[in-house]
């Protein structure tokens, strides 16, 4: 099959989609990285004057340099390590009282978005990657 040929078969992604799913997912992370300091630090902490529990915040600054660097395999590993930040927004957003129940809320909000925004990403980059050619007959 020549390029032509194959450029028939395999369906283009607009780069700006790619692009736009890159820039949602690297502003949702940056969100709630600042969302988790700023939640147990001042806004609604566990305890007065802020709480240790602001170094959850730090398993998310890992995949910032992948994202930056728009590495696939930084997406694929944030869409699973999303969920235990999700989690910890829902049981929350049961268990806690307001300030700290909305900020829960956002919490699985900006989860949602990270997630979508990654999964959206990786389909984008695959569906535009180019397919391997048939292997020759022996």
């Amino acid at each position: 099959m020549n390029p032509e040929e194959h450029a028939a078969y395999a369906p283009a992604t607009p780069a700006p989609l790619v692009d736009g799913s890159r820039r949602l997912a690297v502003a949702s992370l940056l969100a709630l990285i600042v969302l988790c300091l700023a939640w147990e630090l001042f806004l609604a902490p566990l305890r007065p004057g802020g709480s240790w529990l602001a170094l959850k915040a730090l398993p998310l600054c890992v995949p910032l340099a992948g994202f930056l660097k728009n590495r696939m395999y930084t997406y694929r590993w944030v869409s699973l390590l999303v969920w235990l930040y999700f989690t910890e927004g829902v049981v929350r957003a049961w268990s806690d009282r307001p300030p700290g129940q909305w900020l829960a809320l956002l919490e699985v909000v900006l989860c949602l978005v990270l997630f979508t925004a990654c999964t959206a990403h990786i389909r984008l980059r695959l569906r535009g990657a180019p397919t391997p050619a048939p292997a020759a007959p022996h």
